[in-house]
């Protein structure tokens, strides 16, 4: 049983956490019905994420051999064989499926929006998987996009509207996440000695800098999604003080990054670093005391 769970990445369903972001910078996430709307999200959308994840495994079987870290994953291994991967390939991609047929009966109107991008999704996830990941600066903007998905899919399914300032934000903070896993694979590269053509187009020096630039931008579209006439209406003006949470989040990843050179990809370093998980938490903690606990002037 570990072996599947690590072929569909359990862990990597915390990105899916995503499609809880319109619900929660809202304000309804008290709402029973609109919660449990997003849960049912989340899960069809992983769902369709592990499926992706499989068909990547497979078809890198021989590459991923060759990985100093990636020779452990069950297909490269041998964990698991083929045919169950197909199997539970088929299996994930029924339950997707059937998922948004029963969505679409027992909840809104909207929720054929949230059909469709879920078969965009996995339809640029293909492309992505066959072709375009060996695409410089391409494949890094198809893993934000599909960030950007992840929140719109949210929005539609529980009918909250999503601003622009923070389709902007989720799009360049996953620019950040994916640059930052761009650079963990050149380093681990330069170790090894051993490359992979999804690397051509780039270089540490390039990453670098790509990094630099995605998290400056990323501060400033918070920045402007705070100080924006309907998120200053709805919260309280002191929410643009947050941003200080969010500064020092991003300025400890350049650091782990750029200083101690750690080349985990950004979802294991939010795992293990304590300074940017208390962060979060009092950042979660602050935002809500202004969503829920907020005093009129």
């Amino acid at each position: 049983m570990k072996n599947y769970l690590k072929l569909i990445r359990v862990e990597q369903w915390v990105k899916n956490l995503f499609v809880f972001a319109p619900l929660f910078f809202s304000g309804k996430i008290t709402n029973t019905h609109l919660f449990y709307e997003s849960i049912f999200a989340f899960l069809v959308f992983s769902f369709t994420a592990s499926s992706i994840y499989i068909i990547n495994d497979y078809f890198d079987i021989e590459s991923d051999k060759k990985h100093p870290e990636k020779k452990h994953r069950p297909l490269a291994s041998g964990a698991v064989s083929k045919t169950s991967a197909k199997i539970l390939f088929a299996l994930l991609i029924l339950l997707s499926v059937s998922s948004i047929f029963i969505g679409n009966y027992i909840f809104n109107n909207n929720f054929w929006k949230f059909g469709v991008i879920i078969a965009f999704y996995f339809v640029m996830n293909l492309f992505y998987t066959f072709k375009l990941k060996q695409v410089a600066i391409v494949d890094i903007c198809i893993i934000a996009i599909g960030f950007v998905l992840r929140v719109l899919a949210g929005g539609y399914v529980t009918g909250v509207v999503v601003t622009n300032w923070a389709v902007l934000l989720t799009f360049v903070l996953a620019l950040v996440l994916a640059i930052g896993k761009r650079r963990g694979e050149l380093i681990n590269a330069q170790i090894s000695g051993k490359t992979r053509k999804a690397l051509d187009g780039y270089n540490v020096q390039f990453a670098d800098i790509a990094l630099s630039i995605s998290c400056t931008l990323a501060i400033i579209c918070y920045l402007m999604f705070t100080l924006s006439p309907e998120v200053q209406a709805r919260f309280h003006p002191r929410v643009f003080y947050t941003v200080i949470f969010v500064v020092f989040a991003f300025l400890r990843y350049l650091q782990q990054t750029l200083v101690y050179n750690k080349t985990e990809s950004p979802t294991k370093i939010v795992y293990k670093d304590r300074y940017i998980q208390v962060t979060i938490v009092l950042w979660i903690i602050v935002f809500l005391l202004q969503i829920y606990f907020k005093k009129e002037n």
